[in-house]
């Protein structure tokens, strides 16, 4: 069981003298009789990047066009840079909310050269003042270059970096991107992206990325929002949603797991690779014991540690993908670093490591 852990004298304090770029408070909406968005909180600081994460379908951005004023809000307040813009029956138009927005479709202007597109929020400014904000965007994404080029002639990752230009050109309160770079190839994805980011944290734009994919969050975000079926699950950083999981869904978000199903007996969990503390898990509860591939330690055996075949092995550079047959049948992958013992149909023994496995009630 989870609890509340009281503030310390003054967090709250503390908390207040924060500056705040986005505050969206128990936001629910729904879409006839289903629920999509359910009590969501999130908070953001300037220069701050967080991550909304989460399978396909799961809200994500759906909350994002709620951010940004492209859906009317049922329930639940929203903040940009300490004004409020949205809550039932008041919702400021999108245009009001200085608000960038970013998806994974660049939606560049064919029509526009390059510095037009840049330009083509910028309304109220002179001439002079609209071009040099143009030119200087441009510079921040190393693009002044192709101020005249048309958008079919760039590749993918300069539209992207025009496309940041354009969003960022109206020095908005709040970035909103939403699968912005899934596009690219991924030998480019990760370069632009990490341009991107650098530039929004430099101009202190707080940044909400939404992501199905955790590889991605782990490496960009200040803090990650797990989502599931409308719901925040964990927030938190990456090393503390790594490292202490509040569900089996957050602990397989980090890419592949073993599970195991088995009940307390005395304190501990048995499965086919070695005993588990349970915790303050009631005795006879079922549980599903995550194992993480990097738990399982591969070496020669000795005599002392549950045997294993090793039915298939990837070595790729440093890091070894072994798959392994268990006695009765069960069969587990493991990822290991370092130099490993054994080839294909050697037997070996596995040992864990406990902060990689975790101890959760069976789903009901």
């Amino acid at each position: 069981m989870r609890h509340a852990i009281a503030d310390a004298p003054g967090a709250a304090g503390a908390r207040m003298l924060r500056p705040v770029g986005l505050r969206v408070q128990d936001l629910t909406h729904r879409f006839g009789d289903r629920v999509v968005v359910a009590a969501v909180d999130l908070e953001l600081a300037p220069g701050e990047v967080h991550c909304l994460v989460g399978p396909s379908g799961c809200g994500k951005t759906t909350t994002l066009r709620l951010i940004a004023g492209l859906e009317a809000v049922q329930a639940g307040t929203i903040e940009i840079g300490g004004r409020l813009v949205a809550r039932p029956g008041f919702d400021l138009p999108p245009e009001e909310r200085r608000v960038g927005l970013m998806f994974q479709d660049f939606a560049l202007f064919p029509h526009l050269r390059v510095a037009d597109n840049v330009g083509f929020g910028l309304r109220g400014l002179d001439r002079v003042t609209r071009e040099q904000r143009v030119r200087r965007w441009l510079q921040r994404v190393n693009m002044t270059d192709y101020a005249r080029s048309w958008p079919h002639t760039l590749s993918g990752g300069e539209q992207q970096r025009v496309a940041l230009a354009r969003a960022l050109a109206p020095e908005p309160a709040l970035m909103l991107l939403d699968e912005a770079f899934s596009a690219l190839d991924t030998s480019l994805r990760a370069a632009v992206r990490d341009e991107a980011l650098a530039v929004l944290r430099e101009a202190g734009t707080p940044t909400l990325l939404v992501t199905h994919d955790a590889e991605e969050a782990v490496r960009v975000g200040d803090r990650i929002h797990a989502m599931r079926d409308g719901r925040i699950i964990q927030a938190g950083t990456p090393a503390e949603l790594y490292a202490r999981p509040a569900d089996p869904f957050v602990a397989g978000f980090f890419g592949p797991v073993n599970r195991f199903l088995g009940r307390v007996r005395g304190g501990r969990v048995s499965t086919p690779v070695g005993e588990a503390a349970a915790g303050a898990l009631p005795e006879g509860l079922e549980v599903e014991t995550i194992v993480r591939p990097e738990a399982i330690r591969v070496r020669p055996v000795h005599g002392g540690g549950v045997r294993a075949r090793i039915l298939q092995r990837r070595d790729l550079g440093p890091v070894h993908v072994i798959h392994l047959g268990l006695p009765g049948g069960s069969d587990v992958r493991v990822r290991q670093t370092g130099a490993i013992v054994g080839g294909v149909g050697d037997e070996v023994e596995i040992e864990l490591d406990p902060s990689h496995l975790f101890v959760y009630p069976a789903a009901r």
